[in-house]
């Protein structure tokens, strides 16, 4: 049996009645522990009927598993001449328990996907569903089947559609990552809040995008939250401006009583002065100006406490901007700051709320003016307000003279609730982040070059977004 003891592979011949008639040097190194057990130990349970069947059907059997202690032994019978059985194993631990793993993995995965909240689903490079987990009947009310093949664009809201899918495309080409919150529309055509986080799957070797995977979850009753936390930070600003915006209606009702009294002394005097008449009409004239003016004050302050769903749309962020300024302009005169605005018309539009952009750019100005106060108390100094196009975003940015925040400390700004002011609730910034990241921008901050702090947002400007959708 010496070709026998050379095999590398552990050994053992079986004569018809399934007795051992030799076992070679590898497999008796398989016996564990001392005294050593029998060489049957190591075979299948049932290996006399196997060497019985292999010699009665004259061919090998092959992958029997046997059991030994926690190791897992695959045997192979094979036919000899003589009636005897050649039976060789090799030790099949780590297979086996690799694929007791993927099965339970397996096993994991689909209790995972076929229980949870979320919308669990596999898209090719172009956006077209592969698969979808059981929860998207519940959040979308398509089921997994009727999705497969779907562009994902399809349920997405136009708008959204054109301003945050082909940033998706280039953030996963280019990082393999992407979040973003936008409106997906329901099967019953209602829209929908989403947070989507995807991940891009790519080819080993080239390192080509093959497929995409995300997760989404409807975020619409936080959206709702965070609406009325917005309503609710638009009165408390409204009432912290509440002297200012008397100070702006009260200017054109006493320009009205004014041009009414002149008016009324012309009519008077109308028999004795022919020019009372041109008069009292140009008086009539400003009457009308400055109710005109009276009205469209209350009109921007209806439309900022509007309570309303959002609504987004193409804006002028000049406009927007001039806007907030008008607004916190009373209380910039009184702390004797100057507000520049650099913001050019000719900027390109953004996709916002123009409400809710308002109250952030509102935020970010208050916050300049009150950090110029507290710096230079009793004495001038400025706030720039700044817009440009940086790296295909249009970028806004107000930068204050006040004393700055620490390096350490400048993240903790968009922290809820804090705040160096103690009549102060710390909301402002947090908030105006969370509007700014659900319009797909951004909202920083940094240390200014001469000192004080610059608030930095940053939002996709409607022509990078159509350029890049081709």
């Amino acid at each position: 049996m010496a070709l026998l003891d050379k095999d590398p592979q552990p050994t053992v011949l079986l004569d018809a009645a399934a007795t051992v008639l030799a076992a070679n040097p590898a497999l008796e190194a398989l016996l564990p522990g001392w005294p050593r057990p029998a060489v049957q130990g190591l075979l299948p349970a049932n290996h006399a009927a196997l060497v019985s069947a292999c010699l009665r059907q004259q061919r090998a059997i092959g992958e029997v598993e046997a059991q030994v202690g926690e190791r897992i032994l695959m045997w192979l019978f094979i036919p000899m001449d003589a009636g005897q059985v050649l039976a060789r194993c090799r030790d099949a631990t780590g297979e086996r328990q690799a694929e007791r793993d993927g099965i339970q993995a397996r096993r994991l995965y689909r209790l995972i996907t076929e229980n949870t909240t979320d919308l669990i689903s596999r898209h090719t490079p172009d956006g077209c569903f592969l698969d979808a987990s059981p929860a998207s009947y519940r959040l979308l009310g398509y089921w997994p089947e009727e999705l497969r093949g779907v562009p994902v664009q399809s349920l997405f809201h136009p708008q959204d559609r054109e301003q945050y899918l082909q940033q998706a495309s280039l953030d996963l080409e280019q990082d393999g990552y992407q979040t973003m919150t936008c409106r997906v529309r329901h099967r019953d055509g209602r829209d929908l809040w989403f947070e989507i986080a995807s991940r891009a799957i790519r080819e080993t070797y080239t390192g080509a995008v093959v497929e995409i995977v995300s997760v989404s979850r409807d975020i619409s009753q936080q959206r709702r939250h965070q609406d009325e936390l917005a309503h609710t930070a638009r009165l408390i600003t409204l009432g912290e401006l509440a002297s200012g915006i008397a100070h702006e209606i009260n200017q054109p009702l006493a320009a009205v009583v004014n041009y009414a009294s002149a008016s009324q002394r012309y009519l008077a005097a109308l028999a004795l002065d022919p020019q009372a008449a041109g008069k009292v009409a140009q008086g009539l004239q400003r009457i009308s100006e400055q109710a005109t003016h009276a009205a469209q004050v209350i009109k921007r302050l209806r439309a900022f406490l509007r309570k309303e769903p959002r609504r987004l749309q193409a804006l002028s962020i000049a406009e927007v901007a001039r806007e907030a300024g008008r607004l916190c302009a009373w209380e910039a005169a009184q702390a004797q700051v100057t507000i520049e605005a650099h913001i050019a018309d000719s900027l390109p539009p953004v996709y916002a709320d123009r409400v809710l952009l308002e109250q952030v750019l509102l935020n970010l100005l208050r916050n300049a003016i009150e950090a110029n106060s507290e710096q230079h108390p009793g004495r001038a100094s400025r706030v720039v307000l700044e817009g440009a196009l940086v790296q295909g975003w249009l970028q806004i940015r107000v930068i204050d003279q006040g004393p700055g925040v620490d390096a350490e400390r400048i993240d903790s700004i968009f922290t809820p609730f804090t705040t160096s002011k103690p009549e102060g609730l710390g909301l402002g910034l947090s908030m105006s982040r969370s509007i700014v990241e659900g319009f797909g921008g951004t909202l920083d901050a940094s240390q200014g070059e001469a000192g004080g702090l610059v608030l930095s947002c940053r939002l996709a400007p409607v022509t990078s977004v159509l350029t890049r959708g081709g």
